[in-house]
């Protein structure tokens, strides 16, 4: 039987391996759907036969391409996804047959437009609440207005039970997270926030591949089991909740500042960690009314009121038993930065608010900062 790190030595491979996967994938006859966030309903990328892969947009090495027409005073994630693009140097970008986006704030909306002429774009319209009916109501005409657009691109009928199938997949991959997620409530925890990080990035790059989720399932086993053994792999340290924008390698640095700084991160809330995955969708409802219903309730500040979010962060600090959050706000994202009034108020431990971008030239006041936060912890 395999040992841990050679399941995280694999997981390691796989992440850069994943754009020949994709050009195999396209070599064979597959078509490839590109998405930026965690509203896009994959289940009908899926059932249209083609692939969801999540775009680059987390470094900071085609920010400076981005600002040729876009302002330099905007959030670096919106930068450097159209700078990937521009420059052709986002390998799942170039093998895209369509991009799906939704208007999750005005940056990202008005860069589509200037996308769409690189590749056709399709802007899913997201309603700015959950809370009535109303919304969901809208949300399942633009999931079916999605399903039409897939159909005419790529010449295929996206059915009823295409969708079932490809909702219950879904659905298990989220288990097979939340069951791997659910190790680090154990105190102490059995795996670093960096491990945990290189799970959600490995994730990302399953591409609903079963062997993938079969290796994730193997990992939380053996650490499941390892730790019943007496294994302590982390110790005892200040055990930390990330929070707030996308996360990604450029933002590593947060990461590397918190642990080793005498802490340890247990769960990230944000969007590419529990976030997206703690609700299943319906599947006793029909299936557009399932994901309407998913998709709409995932708890991203640019949802107002966004009670939801709060709620899971104060259930998070209680079931990890987190003795801090780092709320990490990249530049000129104002609905993240805004919401951080609520999230202090509630979280009701030790709280900081991090505002940074994609460029490593804060590394050292972050490790600082960090450094501080952790001692005040006690």
């Amino acid at each position: 039987m395999r040992d841990v790190e050679s399941i995280f030595e694999e997981m390691r491979n796989a992440i850069p391996a994943g754009p020949v996967r994709i050009k195999e994938a396209v070599d064979a006859g597959r078509k490839i759907v590109g998405c930026y966030c965690a509203y896009t309903p994959y289940e009908v990328i899926r059932a249209a036969g083609a692939i969801p892969v999540t775009l680059c947009s987390t470094s900071a090495t085609p920010i400076a391409a981005g600002e040729e027409h876009l302002p330099r005073n905007l959030c670096p994630l919106i930068k450097s996804s159209y700078g990937f693009a521009l420059t052709d140097t986002c390998p799942y970008f170039h093998f895209c047959s369509v991009v799906v986006g939704e208007t999750t704030c005005d940056g990202k909306k008005k860069m589509y437009e200037l996308l769409n002429r690189l590749r056709p774009t399709h802007v899913m319209q997201l309603p700015q609440t959950y809370a009535d009916g109303a919304s969901i109501a809208l949300w399942k005409a633009e999931i079916e207005r999605l399903a039409r657009r897939l159909e005419t691109e790529l010449g295929v009928t996206v059915t009823e039970s295409d969708l079932k199938r490809e909702i219950a997949k879904r659905n298990e991959e989220r288990r097979v997270m939340e069951d791997f997620y659910a190790l680090s409530a154990l105190n102490p925890a059995p795996l670093s926030g960096l491990e945990l990080n290189l799970v959600n990035e490995f994730f990302k790059v399953s591409f609903g591949d079963e062997k993938a989720l079969e290796l994730i399932r193997e990992l939380t086993a053996l650490l499941c089991d390892n730790y019943k053994g007496g294994e302590r792999r982390i110790g005892a340290k200040k055990r930390v909740i990330v929070t707030g924008c996308p996360t990604g390698k450029s933002l590593e640095k947060v990461f590397n500042a918190i642990e080793e700084n005498g802490g340890t991160i247990v769960a990230f809330e944000n969007c590419g960690g529990i976030k997206p995955n703690y609700e299943m969708v319906d599947e006793t409802l029909p299936p557009y009314d399932a994901l309407a219903k998913k998709y709409l309730g995932i708890p991203c500040s640019c949802m107002s009121p966004n009670d939801k979010r709060l709620n899971l962060l104060e259930r998070l600090v209680t079931d990890y038993e987190a003795d801090g959050v780092v709320d990490i706000i990249l530049q000129a994202c104002h609905t993240y930065n805004v919401e951080t009034f609520l999230v202090r108020e509630r979280v009701k431990v030790p709280y900081i608010a991090v505002e940074t971008d994609y460029y490593q030239s804060d590394a050292e006041q972050l490790a600082t900062r960090m450094g501080a936060f952790i001692e005040m912890m006690g």
